[in-house]
């Protein structure tokens, strides 16, 4: 087994810290005793460390499957702003001569980070076979379970990939699964539910005052939103479910409020996401009007609130962004705005739509485009091509279609609940309930922002507008070289 001694000392020197967060320490040293380990894990409890501080200890490569091109990006370039050189990510964007060179010398890698598509193309395969694969990491990994709000098909075969790779040790991450879909993702991924290692921690956050904003329409809402800012000050997330809004209010909020308020969307260019991230972590940057796109992979600790403008399609959703806030401990404002027909968004959002069965016969014969197959054609041709039947497709998308009802069902009774929030959320992931001092809007409705103590609204910082240029310069000068 591993000397505490250097778990300890690999901590400060390669990152800075001198003590674990709950559930790092267990989960690094199951890890480094090669059992796969299950970790359920809230929001900001720090999952990177999990595989990062293994990766210096282990030999060979650790490959991290991430379903998000922007988080494994995120997380490429933190480790490069830490001097990390052996990282690299495999996707789409890498191409010709580079992706030959990052291919032939894939096994010189600490840390390779792909998508789960990629994996499935044999070049790839081939290359991962030739590298010593010491552990697989997959982030987000509610995404493999077909109970979970965010089920990726693609996830589904990464059991084969695997054992393709001589089955290493995996480390399955996620910050919020119920005890079901904790039990289907190592279901899904073959692995015997009593052998793997489970570190699960609650996902209450005791900091967090939870609270929801009942308004009568849009108008009213919009108005509300400015209010609650102009008392809140900075320093905080407000979260849409449209783009268009999100442009339109950070603008309007700007605008009312004075503060610096900016929109951020997978739909603007990534040079100015990066920009926007770099200015709120330094705190050029106030307010954020984001859409989910935003916060994963955001490691600052003194966000004050998170404001849902929009209903989010399930509670696993809605804890994950909450949880973004107060990871320094200190109080923080969960605020979710309703007005009477807003869970009307993420039912259409959720909708999967199946084409007749003579269309999807069309197609596959190539006699129709694959766009005949509506929005969900990628989702759809994905089930075709892994032959699966007409019939079985429309059945498991009809059942899609019911969890995800039920889903926001209990996101709409979290919203009417008039008893405690934070127990709702609690039974919702199989815990039992606690009792906060300063809890929920439940136990205290006649609140006031002063009764939460708040930190101090961070003051904005004037810097350099040429900051984060120079902080991108860095990136591309570190990537080169290791390149």
């Amino acid at each position: 087994m591993m000397n505490e001694d250097i778990l300890y000392q690999t901590l400060k020197q390669r990152f800075g810290f001198d003590e674990f967060r709950p559930g790092q320490k267990e989960t690094i040293e199951a890890v480094l005793k090669r059992e796969d380990v299950l970790a359920v894990l809230p929001t900001g409890a720090g999952k990177t460390l999990l595989y990062q501080l293994p990766g210096y200890l282990m030999a060979g490569s650790v490959l991290i499957v991430s379903p998000l091109i922007s988080l494994m990006q995120d997380q490429v370039d933190r480790l490069r702003q830490r001097g990390e050189r052996s990282v690299v990510m495999l996707n789409a964007t890498l191409t010709g001569r580079s992706r030959q060179q990052v291919l032939k010398n894939l096994r010189s890698y600490r840390f390779i980070f792909a998508s789960p598509e990629i994996l499935a193309q044999p070049p790839i395969k081939q290359a991962l076979r030739n590298c010593q694969i010491s552990l697989l990491v997959i982030d987000e990994a509610h995404c493999i379970s077909q109970w979970g709000p965010d089920f990726r098909p693609e996830y589904l075969l990464l059991k084969n990939i695997k054992k393709e790779l001589q089955n290493p040790p995996i480390l399955l991450l996620t910050a919020t699964a119920t005890p079901r879909v904790q039990a289907d993702i190592l279901q899904k991924m073959d692995l015997n539910y009593e052998r793997v290692k489970k570190v699960i921690r609650s996902v209450n956050r005791p900091n967090i005052f939870l609270a929801v904003d009942r308004v009568a329409n849009d108008q009213e809402k919009r108005k509300h939103l400015s209010q609650w800012l102009h008392q809140l000050g900075g320093g905080g997330i407000v979260y849409f479910s449209s783009r268009r809004l999100a442009n339109e209010l950070a603008g309007e909020l700007a605008a009312a409020t004075g503060f610096g308020v900016a929109a951020y969307h997978a739909g603007i260019s990534a040079i100015d996401r990066f920009r926007i991230q770099q200015q709120f972590m330094h705190g050029q940057l106030q307010i954020v009007c984001a859409t989910s796109a935003f916060g994963m992979g955001i490691d600052k600790d003194d966000i004050r609130y998170v404001i849902h403008y929009h209903l989010p399609g399930s509670l696993e959703s809605y804890v994950q962004e909450i949880g973004r806030a107060g990871r320094n401990q200190k109080p923080a404002l969960a605020l979710l705005m309703y007005a009477p027909g807003d869970e009307q968004i993420p039912r259409q959002l959720s909708q999967i739509e199946l084409p007749s069965q003579i269309v999807v016969e069309k197609v596959q014969k190539h006699e129709l485009p694959s766009q005949a197959l509506g929005p969900q054609a990628e989702l759809i041709e994905f089930y075709l091509a892994h032959g699966w039947a007409y019939a079985k497709l429309y059945t498991m998308l009809k059942k899609r279609s019911q969890l995800t009802e039920r889903q926001l069902g209990a996101m709409l009774d979290y919203v009417n609940e008039t008893r405690c929030r934070r127990a709702k959320i609690m039974r919702y992931f199989g815990e039992r309930p606690v009792e906060e001092n300063v809890c929920c809007d439940c136990h205290q409705n006649d609140w006031q922002l002063s009764d939460l103590k708040l930190p101090t609204p961070p003051a904005l910082v004037i810097a350099d507008q040429w900051d984060w240029q120079k902080q991108l310069r860095i990136l591309f000068a570190k990537e080169s070289k290791s390149g």
